[in-house]
């Protein structure tokens, strides 16, 4: 039975006894910070288990794509070792809200395995908490298990919780017995690690309720949740002991055979890479890419972990992306999302393997030499060199040393790194969110209503310490109780503007978080004095708040279009944004066309026409997230957020200034798009009265290509096009006159060549030439006075151009890169190449007669 019909049975099963059929959710998990991925088919469930969301079914059967590979659950180090470890896996699993309980889920586990699938009942063992009795009466007394084949278990393995407190119940595991040929001793035993037993399906029985004391409460509305892993089942369903010989795995194998070239289908390296490419691909259609922290940190380990694996297997060029579509092939079915991300999967994929080439080639010469040198431990010394000047991850190094059963110092390497923190500390400039020491009332803001506001100064801090007051002409960082002054946060820059007191006026010029909800006003006291305790006005700049707020609505806006242009797969990834423009980095896989720009420029212009009202709204997470506002990937939410939309195309959350109007914005204009990360993209834009100005910067620059070329501003570009053409053709023709020329030339000038012990040498200038023609008369003389050795030199608008050859019998003794530096030097420049030809230039066209004199000189010396 092939996975796909496992996973189809198992679906169909259970929606036949009432359970709604629920996609996968995505493999990042919402509104979770305590899971890197989703990593258990529960997950999407979770908060209808604890009681904070209700669902119009309470019976679901899904399955989940998970993935372990960082955080408290990872399986990335065991891929490619173990029979069973994966990074990504898909989790069957049947869920019931309140309604059956653990008869039910008993009887629905082994009428599945027993009937549907077909098992035999002596191939199956099965395990309960030691004290749950009425579970162990079910399977004894109604399904009638072996008592051979029943075994009560009183360690944590079968009693789950969902965290210290909270949700909790005992388990019951069904194992499967690959028989006698395998080594092992059933679940309890004290051989039980063995791979003869597996355990295919894991009941969880929700049952009570602990409290902060520890204690049991039995909980109003038992639940169950059942997991039972595809690619487990599917080895038993067809008779092999590893999960890798099931027939998904043998088809992904088959194909990193074919694109790395590798013969042995056994090698661990093809599991790793047909392992990987589950992961990497699924977590880009999700959304993620490449990264150096959180979520992107773990996908770009995991990509180059496969890359690394290629390399073992000889292949250097890209590869893995070649395997989407074979990916697509035998999973797109099941999940139509993976099939409609092919193509930036693909793109995301190839990008990260071109960029990790060249880290890979250097790296794996260091890590080899450094390898075959060390003893039992690869020093952390070397671990932080190759880290820090290859960029090599630590992963792939303790990986490749594992191999050879070399282990690796990482309390060294952890030494090197915070020696090289405390350097960058020491050398950086000072900060407030680190620098300075707080412990006070924390600033209440009223910037959103205000840009002016009476407030009391609760501390003064001066070079990093706190003081009691300032002198003026000092510098200085302000912490008020109140402020109407924005502080630094989620791209957008902070305010500026003054404090104004009865005996000072400081001039605020910028705004930092020192803490979560503490302000800091950071500038210098232009007259006066300041003194902790004061009473002071503190009054925004109106003109940079303003455009500020253009800039970030519109931003927003930008947000949306680019969704709507580019796809959902598009999501912010930062931002700043200031008085002056704004910049914007989201992810996609490749460079903008200019009519994707055009289209986004367009979109964001038809609403800020629009005049959308600009709302703001406090809510719970939640339901702002369930009103379809956007949360950014990377930010902190409380369990309160603040959503702003505009009209119905821009809903996100976000605790920065806006306009009141999305027409206030004006008119936006995008100045340039460039790409600054694999799979990130950046874009650069003005509003208001910058934009006009950056159009008519353009419609003046225009005028003045149509002034030069003697046309109306609209016939500019077809008449510059007919002077390019015009232009090129002049070209060729010159090129083909000064051909003519240099082998007019050329055919007196072989007669100059000397001979040397037998080599010709031919060092001389031609006139009249560019270096393209250089280069094609240096070809012609190596061909006609082989074996010889040949310098030509030109002069044109006041610089010198240089090409030298060395036939190839002769760079054994002679290097056209040698020579030609020599030459060059004498002409005030500089120049290198390969043995056989070699070019460079020079700003002394006086000294080129005497230059070229010394070539014979150098080759007699050399030989």
């Amino acid at each position: 039975m092939k996975s796909s019909e496992i996973r189809q049975k198992f679906l169909d099963f259970f929606e036949s006894h009432g359970h709604v059929v629920i996609p996968s959710s995505s493999l990042v998990p919402e509104n979770d910070p305590t899971l890197l991925f989703t990593n258990a088919g529960m997950v999407q469930f979770k908060d209808v288990f604890l009681g904070q969301d209700k669902r119009s079914y309470i019976r679901a059967t899904s399955s989940q794509r998970c993935v372990r590979a960082g955080g408290k659950h990872n399986d990335l180090e065991n891929v490619g070792y173990t029979t069973r470890h994966h990074t990504f896996f898909e989790m069957l699993g049947n869920f019931s809200f309140g309604d059956y309980f653990k008869r039910n889920a008993i009887l629905f586990a082994w009428e599945f395995l027993t009937g549907s699938l077909n098992i035999p009942q002596d191939k199956l063992w099965v395990t309960v908490y030691a004290e749950d009795d009425e579970a162990a009466d079910i399977w004894l007394n109604e399904v009638e298990v072996d008592p051979a084949r029943f075994v009560r278990i009183s360690t944590a393995d079968n009693f789950w919780q969902m965290g210290d407190t909270g949700p909790c119940g005992p388990c019951s595991e069904i194992f499967y017995d690959h028989g006698p040929e395998v080594a092992g001793g059933p679940p309890g035993s004290e051989q039980a690690d063995g791979d003869r037993y597996v355990e295919i399906w894991n009941l969880v029985f929700m049952q009570y309720n602990r409290d902060a004391k520890g204690k049991l409460h039995p909980l109003p509305k038992p639940s169950v949740d059942t997991g039972m892993g595809l690619e487990r089942i599917a080895a038993v369903m067809q008779q092999v002991h590893s999960n890798y010989e099931i027939d998904l795995f043998q088809s992904l194998i088959k194909a990193a055979a074919r694109v790395t070239g590798a013969q042995d289908l056994s090698n661990n390296s093809l599991k790793v890479i047909a392992d990987h490419i589950r992961s990497c691909a699924f977590l880009i259609t999700d959304g993620i890419i490449p990264d150096n922290e959180g979520r992107g940190y773990v996908l770009r380990r995991i990509l180059r972990r496969a890359i690394r694996h290629g390399y073992r297997l000889g292949k250097k060029q890209p590869f893995f992306y070649l395997l989407v579509e074979d990916l697509v092939d035998v999973m797109g079915q099941a999940y139509p999302e993976l099939m409609a991300a092919q193509q930036q999967v693909a793109a995301v994929i190839k990008q990260e393997e071109e960029r990790f080439a060249e880290t890979l080639e250097n790296g794996m010469e260091v890590l080899e030499t450094a390898l075959e040198q060390t003893g039992d431990v690869l020093s952390g010394e070397v671990v932080f060199r190759l880290y820090d000047t290859f960029g090599f991850p630590v992963d792939l190094t303790a990986d490749m040393a594992r191999e050879r059963g070399i282990g690796v110092d990482l309390e060294g390497f952890e030494v090197c790194m915070t020696a090289q923190r405390e350097r960058a500390r020491a050398s950086g400039k000072f900060t407030m969110q680190t620098g300075l020491e707080y412990a006070g009332l924390p600033t209440e803001f009223h910037g959103y209503e205000t840009l002016q506001h009476e407030a009391h100064i609760l501390a003064l801090y001066k070079e990093g310490s706190r003081v009691d007051f300032v002198e003026a002409g000092e510098e200085a960082v302000v912490v008020l109780d109140q402020t109407p002054f924005y502080a630094e946060s989620g791209g957008q820059t902070g305010d500026k503007g003054e404090l104004l007191s009865s005996h000072g006026t400081f001039t605020v010029e910028d705004t930092q978080k020192i803490q979560a909800n503490v302000f800091g006003h950071s500038g210098l006291l232009s007259s006066g004095r300041l003194v902790a305790g004061d009473q002071i006005m503190a009054k925004v700049d109106p003109v940079t708040r303003i455009n500020t707020a253009h800039n970030h609505s519109a931003t927003h806006l930008l947000h949306a279009a680019l969704r709507q242009v580019l796809g959902e797969h598009v999501t912010q990834k930062g931002s700043l944004v200031d008085a002056d423009r704004l910049r914007f980095d989201f992810s996609h896989h490749g460079a903008m066309q200019a009519d994707e720009i055009h289209r986004v420029e367009n979109l964001v212009n038809t609403h800020i026409r629009r005049n959308h009202q600009v709302a703001t709204a406090s809510m719970a997470y939640d339901e702002a997230v369930k009103q379809g506002a956007m949360a950014l990937f990377g930010e902190k939410y409380g369990d309160t957020v603040r959503v702003v939309s505009m009209g119905n195309f821009s809903t996100e959350l976000c605790g920065g200034t806006h306009v009141r109007h999305s027409g206030d914005i004006g008119f936006f204009r995008i100045v340039a798009e460039s790409g600054v990360a694999a799979g990130i993209r950046r874009i650069e834009a003005v509003t208001g009265e910058a934009a006009l100005a950056y159009t008519q910067q353009q419609e003046r620059q225009l005028r003045q290509v149509a002034d030069v070329l003697k046309v109306a501003p609209h016939e500019a570009a077809s008449k510059l096009t007919q002077v390019l053409e015009h232009v090129r053709q002049v070209e060729k023709e010159i090129a083909a006159l000064q051909s003519k020329l240099a082998g007019a030339q050329s055919a007196t000038l072989a007669e100059q060549a000397q001979e040397i012990k037998g080599i010709r040498v031919l060092a001389t200038l031609l006139e009249n030439v560019n270096v393209r023609t250089l280069r094609e008369t240096l070809d012609n003389f190596k061909n006609q006075l082989k074996p010889c050795v040949v310098v030509l030199g030109t002069v044109d608008s006041g610089k010198v151009m240089l090409v030298a050859g060395v036939t190839d019998d002769l760079t054994t003794k002679l290097k056209a890169g040698e020579l030609i530096n020599f030459v060059a030097q004498q002409v005030g420049g500089k120049g290198g190449g390969r043995a056989d030809m070699a070019q460079a230039g020079g700003t002394q066209p006086e000294k080129l007669p005497q230059a070229l004199a010394s070539v014979t000189d150098w080759v007699e010396r050399k030989l």
